[in-house]
């Protein structure tokens, strides 16, 4: 017993220093934060989710070689007018229909991009082909009961006329009297964007406004759903042709009708 006691003196006497060896340090470890991954959350909903936007790309590019074809008679809604027309130019030659359909295509992508369906009177520009007639593009979106239908057009007047004007459908009985009023509070906000994006208005037709109302376009007649037309400048004239046959003037064109679709369909469930 005495041995032992012996023993363990000696092994308090070594812990406590004596023998020189440095203190034994003992390290607590604190256990790792535990990470919480954050709750996923939903993304908001696209601009114009639900939505569904016509476009008429006005003339097809092939109407002028298929003359008995667009010649032919079709009804617009109170009367019969040709299917179709060749479209305007600029000075040197650019159509029209290339205008429109640029434009409609950019607008397409911007629009799809807010979560919207397009739908268009017309998928290609080809000289091969011709139509619609102005009676399937005035009922374009009707059984689908889309939400808008907006014609993109370009005007062949004097050569000192420019600037644009839209074009809204006037009230008829059994045609167009439920849809003209919140057409022409489309037309308004489509002049509105397109002034915003500093485009000029109309120095020769459309009044102080730039908004035209017309009864004789089948365009407009035969919808049933919100409509306007716009003529986005005279093809004719130096300045106004500069832009529309530009890819930039293009692109600012359906930039600011986008925004007029968009701003109109935020006022609408």
């Amino acid at each position: 017993m005495r041995l032992l006691a012996l023993v363990l003196s000696a092994g308090v006497l070594a812990s406590c220093g004596n023998t020189g060896a440095p203190p034994r340090v003992t390290e607590s470890i604190t256990p790792a934060a535990t990470t919480t991954s954050a709750s996923p959350t939903t993304p908001a909903p696209l601009p114009l989710a639900g939505r569904t936007v016509v476009i008429d790309p006005g003339h097809q590019l092939g109407n002028s070689r298929h003359t008995k074809q667009i010649n032919k008679r079709v009804s617009v809604g109170n009367g019969r007018k040709a299917c179709n027309s060749t479209g305007a130019a600029t000075n040197r030659g650019y159509p029209e229909a290339t205008f429109a359909f640029k434009v409609a295509q950019h607008m397409q992508q911007r629009l799809e991009k807010l979560g919207a369906k397009v739908i268009l009177t017309r998928t290609a520009n080809s000289k091969a082909l011709w139509g619609p007639c102005v009676d399937k593009r005035g009922r374009a979106g009707n059984k689908v009961k889309a939400d808008v239908k907006i014609s993109i057009h370009g005007d062949g007047s004097a050569a000192g006329n420019h600037g644009f004007h839209v074009i809204a459908p006037k009230a008829l009985m059994e045609l167009t009297a439920s849809i003209a009023k919140p057409s022409h509070a489309f037309a308004v906000d489509l002049r509105r964007a397109l002034v915003r994006a500093d485009f000029s208005t109309s120095t020769y037709t459309g009044g102080a406004d730039a908004i035209n109302i017309r009864s004789d376009l089948g365009t407009l007649n035969l919808s049933k759903i919100p409509v306007a037309m716009v003529e986005l400048g005279n093809m004719r004239n130096a300045r106004d042709a500069a832009v529309m046959s530009s890819s930039k003037g293009q692109k600012r064109y359906a930039k600011a009708l986008v925004a007029g679709v968009r701003f109109f369909l935020s006022s609408r469930p």
